[in-house]
């Protein structure tokens, strides 16, 4: 088994493989570990075979809420992540974590990180709020979340990727806009 690998890493090194060789050999190099691994744990007599898993057990979708699933993050549940509420509004974003039992962890908006006016309206003051509130959570030692979005606000996608760069790991995604079915007479428009 090691020989091929050196082949293989060999033949990367060459260039054999066109302009595709970069990302090629960056999965070749990023696999060649596991492979090894693999091999050794194979080798000892100890090891135990892993279950294979089958389609039915996979699904894009995060498991009911009550209903038990197999699948663990840090050894928690599903039910059991915390829960990173963003409330994007056109004027701020507004970020809190809670517990799974609505116990607040942190919380931090626009205003709060030093950001004034229309500058609060920004993808950029989103992102370190969502910074901000991630590093809080993470000295509490939450490491993995699941985020609901409500509103339209500029922020919305940004306060996710601010989460993700303050060290949180997004689990799940669930847009919670509430959305009229012809409720409110709206405003009348605006003139210019």
């Amino acid at each position: 088994m090691i020989p091929v690998l050196a082949i293989a890493r060999r033949g990367c090194l060459g260039g054999c493989f066109g302009s595709g060789s970069i990302s090629l050999f960056r999965g070749v190099q990023s696999g060649i570990p596991r492979l090894q691994e693999l091999a050794e744990n194979s080798a000892s007599p100890a090891a135990e075979a892993p279950e294979p898993r089958s389609k039915a057990d996979f699904s894009f979708f995060p498991p009911a809420s009550g209903k038990d699933s197999g699948l663990r993050w840090a050894g928690k549940a599903f039910d059991e992540i915390p829960i990173v509420h963003i409330k994007a509004t056109y004027n701020n974003t507004h970020i809190q974590v809670v517990t799974h039992e609505n116990v607040s962890l942190a919380r931090s908006t626009c205003g709060s990180e030093g950001f004034k006016n229309a500058k609060k309206a920004t993808a950029v003051a989103a992102q370190t709020t969502g910074i901000a509130a991630a590093t809080k959570a993470c000295a509490k030692g939450v490491s993995h979340v699941r985020v609901m979005v409500k509103g339209l606000g500029p922020g919305r996608m940004a306060a996710i990727k601010g989460l993700t760069m303050g060290g949180l790991e997004v689990i799940s995604i669930t847009d919670n806009t509430p959305i009229p079915h012809n409720g409110c007479r709206p405003r009348k428009a605006r003139r210019l």
